[in-house]
This record gives C-alpha cells, sequence and structure tokens, in this order.
C-alpha cells in the first residue's frame, strides 16, 4: 500500500515531495495537523489526559460555570461526545455538577480546586508540546505563526457552511 512519506530519502522527508505539493497550504496545514495531534495526543497520554479534558478544564476556567451544550459550544467537542468526556473529568474530582437551580432537568458544570491544579499542570505539558513542534521558528516567528493561523481560522468560522461541532 502506498501511504505519506513513501518515496522520500530516508532522513529527507523532503527531498522527494514533488514542489507542487509543498506549495499547497492545504497540503502541509493537514500535514502538519496530523503530526501536531500526534504530539499532542502521545504527550498528554503521558500524563494520563486527552485534548478534550483540557478544552473542558480551560473553558471553565476562562469563561466560569456552564451547561453540556455551552461547554459544547464552547469547547467545539459534538454534544453527543460531551458527557462521555464530563463522565471522565466528574469520575477525577476536576469537575463539579450541580442541577440547574432555573431548569432541574440540566447540570451546571464547574471546575474544581484539583480541575484548576490539573489544568495549570496541563499547561505546563502544552507549552513543552508545542515548543517541540514549533522548534525551528524563533520567538517572533511563533507569534506571528499563531497569528495567521487564528487569522484563516476567523475567517473560515466566519463563513456560511456547515454548523461546527462535528465529532472529534
Amino acid at each position: 500500500m502506498i501511504g505519506p512519506g513513501v518515496g522520500d530519502l530516508p532522513g529527507d522527508g523532503a527531498s522527494r515531495t514533488p514542489d507542487r505539493l509543498r506549495r499547497r497550504a492545504s497540503r502541509l496545514l493537514s500535514q502538519l495537523s496530523t503530526r501536531s495531534d500526534r504530539l499532542v495526543n502521545e504527550g498528554l497520554a503521558r500524563v494520563d489526559a486527552r485534548k478534550w479534558h483540557y478544552a473542558v478544564l480551560a473553558s471553565l476556567q476562562e469563561y466560569g460555570p456552564g451547561s453540556q451544550a455551552e461547554l459544547s459550544a464552547r469547547s467545539g467537542i459534538h454534544r453527543s461526545d460531551m458527557v462521555g468526556v464530563l463522565n471522565e473529568l466528574a469520575e477525577r474530582d476536576l469537575v463539579e455538577r450541580t442541577p440547574d437551580p432555573a431548569d432541574r432537568r440540566r447540570n451546571v458544570i464547574t471546575i474544581s480546586a484539583r480541575g484548576r491544579r490539573q489544568l495549570r499542570r496541563l499547561d505546563q505539558v502544552l507549552d513543552v508540546l508545542h515548543d517541540e513542534l514549533l522548534a525551528p521558528l524563533d520567538p517572533a516567528e511563533r507569534e506571528q505563526f499563531v497569528q495567521l493561523l487564528t487569522r484563516l481560522l476567523d475567517h473560515h468560522d466566519r463563513r456560511p457552511g456547515p454548523p461546527p461541532g462535528g465529532s472529534r
């Protein structure tokens, strides 16, 4: 079976990739995204965490308590997947669920003290992983890279299309 990297010389992945492929931003972003996901998933797994744990904890820390639906919208985690993520976080005492006084059918999710400590640890882990991912760039280039990616993503988030929040 032929897959990515087939035909590349050992230790020199770019040497045999056609220039027209290396000039396609969509292909470069896709390949970098794959490598970034692998790096982050493996790094977080080493500390018994997942990227969705981080997304929920960060959302709760920055925006405060919320319902499952609000957390889904804030984090980009599909609503059907959110219950499982919250179950994992609640089992670890990283979040607390309490009935919403305005609507007893829904819960309000709050980050716990233990969740805040875990979020700080995960920030440190992700800082190291991002340093590894962005190693060839100096600090100014890293900042510019993040700004450009944010600008592109913001632009495409404003465009009409399928609703966000697909399974991840």
